[in-house]
């Protein structure tokens, strides 16, 4: 479903003050905007990517958008729609704002601003930043062409248009369903090497009830006391510990009262230290002047006499000021690194701590196995117990042998699906079958501006560019120019398969300064021509060659920038 922008308005961005600007996006079929360097013509193309995706078109940061008068209330509301749905988003900076309103409604705001700016791109708009870039604007200044991008932002791209990313999504769910499953082999396997383990004592604890019982019973009975003792011992190791650390605590209740007079103190070395400096300049400013810069009028000698004999004194005060509170500042920074040494005989009073209480229950573990295991040598009807369990450890194990079995088989499944998922598989046959289409428009744009190449590119998006002679360029050998057109080629070609595709369908083309410099006047009435095939579309032309191209457009907008804010002056 085409998404169709009806209006932007702004104000404080940039150089635009605290009235909106406003420009219907949907009136006209092409549209020129014009103004003088620095005038503010091609603050629209911040202003909708800043709406639309939470960040400008140009190389600038988010603090730099609003107006360096007014320093605050930037606002950009765009109005759009989707099919019978109607769309308001409303941002602002300083202060930070983001709401998004479906036929006067607004949409429920729960979920976090970065959730809730991906809702915008996925659910609403269809498209992000990269895409709608690619699709919609050509700038000459900090728009990266498709050219100019790596190949793996150019997959994204070619991706998005032909709304092929849900096989991206699918091969990340199955990259993390392969991971889980590998992770519930490893699981799997070390549970049935436990069972092997518990099966092989199993059949020895059986064979002992036979061969070793009463030497059993009282060699885990010795264990048994001798474990106790060491729990015993290190009980009373951990007790004198924590008994220290509570002297030790006593020791460092003054710490905050410390650390919160250091902070006072130099803070009042920093006034200090700025008054000192700031006397010593007035004294050095009446030591090399006899005359005032400002009213150039001579400074009286016994004025300047007692004017620096008052600084020189006021200088020495503070120079012993200063003086004490270092010394204070020295005996409470002493304080604190005490402090801190106590702090760290607590803590590694804490880890010890720690180690002896794991210890005890280890030990305490331990003891439970000895006395289990005399329990179930002096019980009747052990070795009936003993043999259902060993029983049903090897049902255990038959289990998980099927369980894994079973798992190594959905790996297997599901690494041939994430394989038919990667770049070289389904996606590349889509590219592949739309290739042909891609460059057959590409070249076909080419030649409407008279710039007969072979172009095309493969299924990883390296061009291929030959001459009538059929000699091989790369798209860095042209002039900028023909770079020019080869990016126009491209943008119109995107906007094309959209179209086919129906993934970034949009009315607005946005063009920014691509008449100024790289297309010559032929290559400009080319152009024009592919523009007026458009049907349907709304094309905004930014240039600052008014005078060129008046004639050639029915609808002008004009900027001019007057007391410093750009107004929008005219419109024809």
């Amino acid at each position: 479903m085409s998404v169709v922008f009806s209006k932007v308005k702004w104000k404080n961005i940039l150089s635009t003050g605290n009235n909106f600007i406003e420009i219907d996006l949907n009136s006209k079929s092409k549209t020129l905007i014009v103004g003088e360097n620095g005038s503010g013509k091609s603050t629209i193309l911040d202003a909708i990517c800043f709406g639309l995706f939470n960040r400008p078109f140009r190389q600038i940061t988010k603090g730099q958008l609003v107006n360096s008068v007014n320093e605050r209330d930037g606002e950009v509301q765009v109005d759009f729609s989707v099919g019978q749905q109607k769309f308001k988003i409303i941002r602002g900076i300083k202060p930070n704002k983001f709401e998004i309103y479906s036929n006067g409604s607004m949409i429920n705001q729960d979920a976090a601003v970065k959730d809730y700016q991906k809702y915008l791109e996925q659910q609403i708009l269809k498209l992000n930043y990269r895409s709608f870039t690619q699709v919609v604007i050509l700038g000459s200044s900090t728009f990266v062409p498709f050219m100019k991008l790596s190949s793996t932002h150019r997959r994204e791209v070619v991706e998005e248009i032909l709304d092929i990313k849900i096989f991206s999504l699918m091969n990340l769910l199955l990259k993390n369903r392969l991971k889980d499953i590998t992770n519930d082999i490893v699981s799997i396997n070390n549970e049935y090497k436990l069972k092997e383990q518990k099966i092989e004592l199993q059949q020895k604890h059986l064979k002992d009830l036979q061969d070793n019982k009463d030497k059993i019973v009282a060699d885990n009975n010795k264990k048994v006391v001798r474990n106790v003792k060491s729990i015993l011992t290190r009980q009373d190791k951990a007790e004198e510990l924590e008994t220290k650390n509570v002297g030790f605590m006593k020791q460092i209740e003054e710490q905050p009262v410390i650390a919160k007079k250091l902070k006072r103190l130099n803070k009042l070395h920093i006034t200090i230290t700025e008054k000192q400096t700031r006397i010593e300049k007035e004294v050095e400013f009446f030591d090399n002047n006899e005359e005032c810069p400002t009213c150039e009028q001579i400074i009286d000698s016994d004025f300047k006499a007692k004017a620096i004999e008052l600084r020189t004194m006021k200088l020495g005060e503070y120079i012993l000021g200063l003086k004490d509170i270092e010394k204070d500042i020295d005996v409470n920074e002493w304080e604190l690194d005490t402090i801190k040494t106590i702090f760290e005989k607590i803590k590694k009073n804490d880890i010890e701590i720690g180690k002896l209480n794991s210890s005890i229950e280890e030990l305490e573990n331990v003891n439970r196995e000895y006395e289990d295991e005399i329990k179930s040598y002096t019980d009747e009807d052990v070795t009936e117990k003993q043999l259902k369990e060993l029983t049903k450890l090897q049902e255990d194990l038959f289990a998980f042998g099927k369980r894994k079995a079973d798992l190594v088989e959905d790996k297997h499944y599901n690494t041939v699906v994430r394989n038919m998922l990667q770049d070289t598989g389904i996606k590349t046959k889509i590219i592949k079958r739309y290739l042909p289409v891609m460059n057959k428009l590409i070249n076909g744009y080419l030649s409407s501006m008279d710039f007969f190449i072979n172009f095309t590119i493969d299924e990883n998006f390296n061009e291929v560019i030959k001459s009538r002679y059929r000699d091989e360029f790369k798209y860095y050998s042209f002039s900028e120019g023909e770079k020019m057109r080869i990016d126009l080629s491209l943008l119109f070609t995107w906007r094309a398969i959209a179209k086919m595709k129906n993934s970034t369908n949009t009315n607005l083309l946005l063009l920014d300064e691509i008449f100024d410099s790289s297309l010559d006047g032929t290559g400009t009435d080319d152009f024009l021509k592919i523009l007026n095939t458009f049907k349907g579309e709304n094309v905004f032309v930014i240039s600052h060659k008014g005078d060129v191209l008046f004639d050639k457009f029915a609808h002008i907008i004009k900027f001019e920038k007057i007391q410093n804010f750009s107004k929008l002056v005219d419109v024809i």
